[in-house]
């Protein structure tokens, strides 16, 4: 099997890939250069050789450099924002956010979450890429587990769970991409304690 070191280009055998292949073959290579070298250093012409594809076939599926990272990024990361059920809220809440606290601090990703978040203030596409493809996906799972635990009676009925959403994981972007207070693991445990004290029926 050919091997590579980081950074060199893939050396590609002839004939057509099947375009899911080479699709994710492209996001591999732009979830780890994201994280590697950060959004100042990403560029279609480094992920199309790192990938070993044209740059015509980026092109073809995505429309800015933006949105190509923010694809790249949700790949990268997409395994540890997996969202627990074990059928009891408080420990799926601490659990997740916990997680997503730590992914922010303690690896690269927190750094190019909040560029792309800037990004998108100027970027229409990319705007409309994040929330499509990351903060809504993201949105409707917490939803769903909070409207499990409303079926279960672990929270209040007549509670909104997406006002809930925000005040979570709201509160954990405002501590990153404004940080007058750390965004720490003890913060989010305090956040859903906080929360769960308000709108439990325990």
């Amino acid at each position: 099997m050919e091997q590579r070191t980081q950074g060199t280009p893939v050396r590609r055998g002839r004939g057509r890939r099947p375009a899911d292949e080479v699709r994710a073959d492209v996001l591999a290579a732009a979830g780890a250069l994201l994280l590697r070298d950060g959004l100042a250093a990403f560029t279609f012409e480094r992920v199309a050789q790192e990938a070993g594809v044209s740059k015509t076939t980026l092109h073809k599926w995505w429309s800015s450099r933006g949105t190509l990272a923010l694809d790249g990024y949700f790949h990268a990361v997409e395994s540890a924002l997996a969202f627990p059920d074990t059928g009891d809220i408080g420990t799926d809440l601490t659990s997740q956010v916990r997680a997503f606290v730590r992914l922010l601090t303690k690896t690269p990703a927190g750094r190019i979450i909040g560029g792309l978040i800037g990004q998108a203030q100027t970027d229409p596409d990319l705007a409309a890429a994040l929330s499509r493809r990351y903060t809504q996906p993201r949105r409707e799972l917490a939803v769903a587990t909070m409207r499990r635990a409303q079926d279960r009676g672990q929270l209040r009925a007549d509670v909104d769970p997406r006002v809930l959403v925000d005040q979570l994981w709201g509160a954990c972007y405002h501590r990153l991409l404004l940080p007058d207070e750390p965004l720490t693991e003890e913060f989010a445990e305090q956040l859903v304690a906080n929360l769960l004290r308000g709108v439990g029926t325990g």
